[in-house]
């Protein structure tokens, strides 16, 4: 992998080829740092919003001096959205650092479960298959891995998913539930 804090500069002034480059090295490390999340919050999207995160004060990002500086300020980032994520879930998790957050846990609710269990069967079936793949992969695998199995191109396979999240969410609301609430609960 080496040294990803050689892109920071360019990051910094905004070049979004450079961020591409350090995403290759960077996403799979990232990724790993949070399967201690994977069956509390939804790691991709902890993911996304840390990335995002990263790319808005990268132009106040100063080296310590040690490699990959960029790389543990993403992770450090990554890892408080997932504990806020789980907290507002109120689940206990394993931070990763050897320290458990206790919280309330999360009561389930039978009528929504069987409202999610309706809404994924009324899927198309591509849609169907790439939701699947990254609800399987918890995080561990990349999309482009994911997209290969399934023998989807890795956009395909994008568009497919994002089109599941849009189906599922539609069907939601059809349900009487509000998609948004349930982000915010970290559903």
């Amino acid at each position: 992998m080496g040294d990803l804090d050689i892109h920071a500069a360019a990051i910094g002034a905004g070049d979004s080829e450079a961020f591409a480059h350090f995403l290759k090295g960077a996403e799979r490390p990232l990724r790993l740092s949070l399967t201690s999340f994977a069956t509390s919050v939804d790691v991709e999207a902890v993911l996304q919003e840390a990335l995002l995160r990263l790319w808005q004060v990268a132009p106040r990002f100063e080296s310590d001096g040690r490699p990959n500086g960029l790389l543990r300020l993403a992770a450090r980032i990554a890892r408080n959205l997932a504990i806020d994520a789980a907290r507002r879930r109120r689940v206990v998790v394993d931070d990763g650092a050897g320290e458990e957050a206790v919280l309330e846990p999360a009561v389930p609710d039978p009528l929504l479960r069987a409202l999610i269990v309706h809404c994924r069967e009324a899927l198309p079936s591509k849609p169907a298959l790439a939701l699947t793949a990254r609800l399987d992969a918890a995080g561990g695998e990349a999309d482009p891995i994911l997209a290969a199995r399934l023998g989807m191109q890795p956009n395909t396979f994008l568009q497919n998913f994002t089109r599941a999240r849009r189906l599922l969410a539609e069907c939601l609301r059809k349900g009487g539930v509000d998609p948004t609430y349930l982000a915010e609960l970290g559903a």
